[in-house]
């Protein structure tokens, strides 16, 4: 068993970052049941389980893109169906990976607070191996071809992990909104 090497300064910072904005998400969902996790207290279709569902899935697709590139961005177009068709809601044959990615926000049936939070763990633990292990942190890969995108538009392990930093850390303010319209609690 090779003994992992110590993280640099900026490999810390980062994870630390990470580590805090996550810590802000998941305490908007503490001693919340699964019931009152899947409630949508405002006129968006947002509730506190789905952001976390939607954050875990989120960084774990921009962790694998830094281990696998653009293709671990399974992006693809039913035939027949274009990205307007898709934005305007007309399409034809909704890709599986869309409904995925809507569902992500929802809690599902099946799905339980506990067992959302584990996933996020897990995602988490993974995350700190990726960076610990990735060789350099201003490697690149081609972002996918998708409209959303410029066209030859490169991510850098570092930016990847950016973004992952500010969109956590967003979800984590639109879910203190929603626990504090859910029942007036903040987590801040």
């Amino acid at each position: 068993m090779t003994t992992p090497r110590p993280l640099d300064d900026e490999r810390t910072d980062l994870l630390a970052s990470l580590a805090a904005a996550r810590d802000a998400l998941t305490a908007t969902v503490r001693d919340l049941d699964d019931t009152r996790a899947g409630e949508r207290p405002t006129a968006s279709a947002l509730c506190l389980g789905g952001l976390v569902k939607h954050v875990a899935s989120m960084e774990e697709r921009w962790l694998r893109f830094v281990l696998e590139g653009p293709s671990s961005m399974h992006l693809s177009l039913p035939d027949g169906v274009t990205w307007a068709d898709l934005a305007a809601g007309t399409a034809t044959t909704v890709p599986q990976w869309a409904v995925d990615r809507a569902n992500d926000f929802r809690m599902l049936p099946d799905d339980t607070l506990d067992a959302v939070l584990a996933r996020y763990a897990r995602v988490a633990a993974r995350t700190e191996e990726i960076v610990a292990a990735v060789p350099d942190l201003s490697a690149t890969h081609p972002l996918p071809p998708v409209p959303w995108h410029r066209p030859g538009e490169t991510r850098s392990v570092r930016r990847v992990l950016t973004h992952v930093i500010a969109e956590t850390a967003q979800h984590a303010g639109h879910a203190d909104i929603l626990r504090e319209t859910l029942d007036g609690q903040t987590a801040s």
